[in-house]
């Protein structure tokens, strides 16, 4: 597929970002149901890697929002990812935000949105994961819906924990989209510790239930100040958080100021906070000193661009924005740049 995306670029930038994206999604699904996409997967070097105790078999994983619903696992499964994060996932479906909420800020190979968790809810989404036979390591990303209090947010976040927990090789809790009203209010220290509090007893009666442990990660937003990312390095320590992933996207406008689209409310994503994720990388890595792995996405343009991030302490590396600028090429760069000492 990698090989035809340079191709079809030109003709999917044409078109509305989120019309691309489905257009994308119903060609790589032909490919899979057809066994094209298969003929044409990337032959990668061996690097499995064990990570909170789960085995990848690369380092380099899709980040969550591309896949909200489940929908396609098995026709991303041939991109040469070593692990899918879908989601995010809320208890009920929802619209998201109106559209237009997706706009390409293609000189700086950056991307804002404002889509909102729009998803058709977690019961679909499993019965999504069940159908699509997918067997390599998925992470779950699962959030909280738009009209449910943030003092009640831990209701959804463990209702969908529960209803996800035997599909998942690990679970992500968003607290860092910027575009859910107030849910990043969830990171400070008070109403985190809470929110993580109900989460593991949840995990705890889940693991004896289903006979396996489940690890949970927190994604945090690039915003944060440092001491905030410090703060919140101690509690998820302290909470037995098994993996923090680093970084949502940002609200900042700096390096995109003065282009198109800039002054649209939305979370920034690509090139341009490739920095500052990587700074925040480097302050969580520091806080933790090796007390639990680094999930780094943000900016991902490059195969260099992997390495910088997995030596700022970095275990795993996630892309997103850069495989709609490069397309699946990008994936199987980033896994070599990865499996070179």
């Amino acid at each position: 597929m990698h090989k035809f995306y340079p191709l079809a670029r030109p003709f999917l930038f044409a078109l509305d970002p989120e019309t691309a994206h489905d257009l994308a999604f119903a060609s790589l699904d032909r490919a899979t149901a057809l066994g094209l996409a298969q003929l044409a997967a990337p032959k990668l070097p061996a690097a499995p890697v064990t990570v909170m105790g789960v085995r990848f078999p690369n380092r380099v994983g899709l980040a969550a929002g591309l896949d909200k619903n489940a929908a396609h696992l098995s026709g991303l499964a041939t991109l040469g990812f070593g692990f899918l994060e879908a989601g995010t996932v809320t208890p009920r479906a929802q619209p998201g935000n109106p559209k237009p909420r997706m706009f390409r800020l293609p000189a700086r190979q950056a991307m804002i949105n404002r889509l909102g968790f729009n998803n058709g809810g977690v019961d679909a989404f499993v019965a999504n994961v069940e159908r699509s036979g997918y067997d390599g390591v998925l992470g779950i990303n699962i959030g909280k819906n738009f009209d449910t209090p943030n003092e009640r947010a831990a209701d959804d976040y463990t209702a969908c924990l529960r209803a996800v927990y035997r599909h998942a090789s690990y679970v992500t809790v968003n607290i860092s989209s910027p575009n859910t009203k107030g849910l990043r209010d969830l990171q400070s220290e008070a109403a985190l510790g809470a929110l993580l509090t109900r989460l593991k007893q949840e995990q705890s009666a889940l693991a004896q239930q289903h006979g396996r442990h489940v690890p949970l990660t927190v994604k945090i937003a690039p915003d944060l100040t440092d001491d905030a990312v410090r703060g919140i390095a101690h509690l998820l320590v302290a909470q037995g958080i098994e993996g923090v992933i680093a970084t949502n996207t940002t609200i900042a406008r700096d390096a995109v100021a003065g282009l198109r689209y800039a002054e649209e409310t939305g979370g920034l994503s690509g090139a341009p906070v490739r920095e500052r994720s990587t700074a925040v990388i480097r302050q969580l890595a520091a806080a933790l000193d090796g007390a639990l792995p680094i999930i780094g996405v943000g900016g991902i343009m490059s195969g260099d661009d992997a390495r910088e991030k997995v030596a700022a302490g970095a275990a795993l590396v996630q892309v997103y924005t850069g495989l709609i600028y490069r397309g699946p090429g990008l994936v199987a760069e980033c896994v070599e740049a990865l499996a070179r000492p």
